[in-house]
């Protein structure tokens, strides 16, 4: 089963290729959801200080049947701490609402606040100030990897020209009609497994037709298309429902997209031409 694939960090532990988004899922409403994705399978749980969830997604993980040390929980330093002693407080912080011991994955959410997302001003010094948060996080003990999210190639760079450790994982919207191909190549060249949330690409993957023709041809449903999509890119993907039905159908990809239909996809643009 996918849940039990692995991709390889370059510090030598293994990630679940796929994880059980928790974006826009409220903290009461959590634990059911998270506990619901581990009972499909789910062994990798994704969430971050903005979304106000960690308590609830904790309380979830501990709650399920599945041992800890078998559920990979990555969370995030929120986008607007841009200093050290922000960053470090603010990932003691998380480990103590989680209540699940050490991280396996801390990440910077965001190079920039998401209130000037690719704005302008590109925090490449405070950025740094972060990950140095992260670094002494991860020789502490309190994760097991470290990463970051939304990273472009330069912001990367940024991190990579000096740093202790280097960023492991960079998370950033992938799906059809969404591929960064010279992001994604960056990451292959320096180790960085490369990460895909919203691979439904928000929903909107569910209008198109072309995508459902595509779909019922292969025999599976629109979001296994997309997940699978992301999943033959060599990323990690993040799909997220608080559908019960939903969540388990997600996790069902034991099939691969034909060499044809991935090039296809991939010169799909952003408003989905017709396939």
């Amino acid at each position: 089963m996918i849940t039990t694939e692995t991709y390889t960090l370059a510090n030598g532990i293994t990630i679940p290729k796929l994880g059980y988004g928790t974006w826009l899922t409220p903290d009461e409403e959590a634990s059911a959801a998270v506990k619901t994705a581990i009972e499909a399978g789910y062994r990798h749980i994704d969430t971050a200080q903005a979304y106000e969830n960690e308590r609830g997604v904790g309380e979830g993980i501990r709650s399920s049947k599945v041992p800890r040390e078998q559920i990979f929980i990555t969370t995030k330093v929120a986008a607007e701490i841009k200093t050290y002693e922000e960053a470090a407080a603010s990932i003691d912080e998380s480990l103590k609402k989680l209540d699940c011991g050490p991280a396996d994955l801390i990440i910077i959410h965001c190079p920039q606040p998401w209130a000037e997302f690719r704005g302008p001003k590109r925090y490449f010094a405070e950025n740094k100030e972060v990950w140095r948060a992260l670094e002494d996080a991860y020789e502490a003990g309190k994760t097991r990897a470290i990463g970051v999210s939304n990273f472009l190639i330069d912001d990367l760079q940024n991190i990579l020209d000096g740093c202790r450790i280097r960023p492991m994982v960079n998370q950033f919207l992938l799906h059809i009609g969404e591929t960064p191909a010279a992001l994604l190549e960056f990451c292959r060249q320096q180790q960085i497994v490369p990460e895909a949330y919203c691979p439904i690409a928000h929903g909107d993957a569910l209008k198109d037709e072309g995508l459902a023709r595509t779909a019922a041809r292969l025999g599976v449903t629109v979001p296994q298309l997309c997940i699978r999509y992301t999943l033959q890119l060599g990323a990690v993907s993040l799909p997220k429902s608080l559908n019960p039905d939903h969540i388990r159908s997600n996790a069902r990809l034991d099939f691969v997209i034909p060499p044809e239909d991935m090039a296809a996809l991939q010169a799909i643009g952003k408003d989905y031409s017709k396939l």
